[in-house]
C-alpha cells in the first residue's frame, strides 16, 4: 500500500480529511461508512499518511469537499500561500446560506486594499 512519500501532493491529505471531517461534525465511523471501508483504515490514512485507492480517494474527496487538484495537480496550488489554500478549503465547507456573508467580508477586504493602494499613490 501507498505512503505519502510515495505520492508527492498527497502530503497533507490525511490531516485534510480529518479537519473537514470535523469540521462538519462527523463522526470516523459516520463517514468510514458512507466511503464503505473500516474506521480503523480511515483512521490510518487519517494519522498514518496511508495513501487509498483511488475510488476511496475520490469518495472522501467529495464528501469532505477536498480540492482534487491539491492532490492530483499539486503544482498549481503551490503558488498558492498555504493560509490562501486553508480559506479555500474552509470555504467549499461553508453550507451556501452563509456565502453572502463570506462574500461581503471579502469585498470588504478588497475595498480596504484599494483604499490604501489609492493613498500609497498620492
Amino acid at each position: 500500500m501507498p505512503n505519502v512519500k510515495d505520492c508527492p501532493g498527497f502530503e497533507t491529505f490525511g490531516a485534510d480529511v480529518q479537519q473537514a471531517r470535523e469540521a462538519v461534525k462527523m463522526s470516523r465511523r459516520e463517514l468510514s461508512e458512507k466511503v464503505g471501508i473500516d474506521p480503523r483504515y480511515l483512521a490510518n490514512i487519517e494519522l498514518c499518511g496511508t495513501i487509498p485507492s483511488v475510488p476511496v480517494v475520490m469518495q472522501l474527496i467529495r464528501i469532505c469537499k477536498l480540492p482534487a487538484e491539491r492532490y492530483f495537480n499539486p503544482e498549481l496550488l503551490r503558488e498558492d500561500s498555504e493560509q490562501r489554500q486553508r480559506t479555500s478549503h474552509k470555504l467549499q465547507l461553508c453550507p451556501e446560506k452563509y456565502l453572502p456573508i463570506v462574500e461581503g467580508v471579502i469585498d470588504g477586504a478588497i475595498k480596504l486594499k484599494d483604499a490604501d493602494d489609492e493613498k500609497e499613490d498620492v
